[in-house]
């Protein structure tokens, strides 16, 4: 598959395109074609020195081409942001196209990280991305609960279960393959598209937990 990856010259963005590359054809997409295309190499050289030879390729490009050139489109990008990058690139993608939001709405506070869509009473992610769809049924909800920093390490096993949500069976399918294909996650699905406030909810839960009890880069396990 094509798989590209909006915000795909950060952290996330990185890591989903060193891992994947080991199959699939990744696309890093940025708002400025050559930062892409220089992300692109670089990513290219860690997956090749971490894997030895890929059976898929990493290139980059600017944001509008990614989203007309993917099967898969991984939306990495802020909660603030989603109005301003999804009006201009949602309504090119395909019509097969599978569309990924792991946004978490989220922010810090005096009190610890917090969930605006509760604390300011704004739309959750999936309800803004979905307002940009051609096709709202396409968008699959998943990854809020990984950590970065483990998955930019292309060598470290990871051991966490990744909650998906969607209401096209077929779609959901592609984004459990994805996320089965990276070695130690596991997929959950939670059941259609209005659940993905759960799993957006629970980001923030995490990080808290994480921060007052000083465990480093945790994830979720259900045993």
């Amino acid at each position: 598959m094509k798989v590209g990856i909006i915000g795909g010259t950060g952290g996330m963005g990185k890591g989903f395109a060193l891992r994947w590359s080991q199959n699939h054809d990744v696309i890093v997409g940025s708002r400025d074609a050559a930062r892409a295309a220089e992300s692109a190499v670089e990513y290219t050289n860690l997956a090749k020195e971490a894997f030895g030879e890929i059976k898929g390729s990493i290139s980059g490009n600017d944001n509008v081409s990614v989203a007309k050139e993917s099967d898969v489109l991984i939306l990495s990008i802020p909660y603030e942001n989603i109005d301003s990058v999804c009006s201009g690139i949602l309504p090119e993608v395909n019509d097969n196209c599978v569309v990924v939001s792991p946004i978490v709405p989220m922010t810090k506070t005096d009190v610890g990280f917090e969930c605006v869509s509760i604390k300011d009473n704004k739309p959750f992610s999936y309800k803004l991305v979905s307002n940009h769809m051609k096709d709202k049924s396409k968008l699959v909800s998943a990854f809020h609960v990984i950590s970065e920093k483990k998955l930019v390490n292309p060598t470290l096993e990871l051991d966490y279960d990744i909650f998906v949500c969607g209401d096209d069976k077929e779609s959901v399918g592609v984004v459990n393959t994805l996320i089965d294909e990276i070695k130690g996650l596991r997929s959950i699905y939670l059941g259609p598209i209005e659940l993905s406030y759960l799993a957006e909810m629970s980001t923030p839960l995490l990080l808290n937990a994480m921060i007052q009890n000083k465990i480093k880069n945790p994830g979720i396990k259900i045993i």
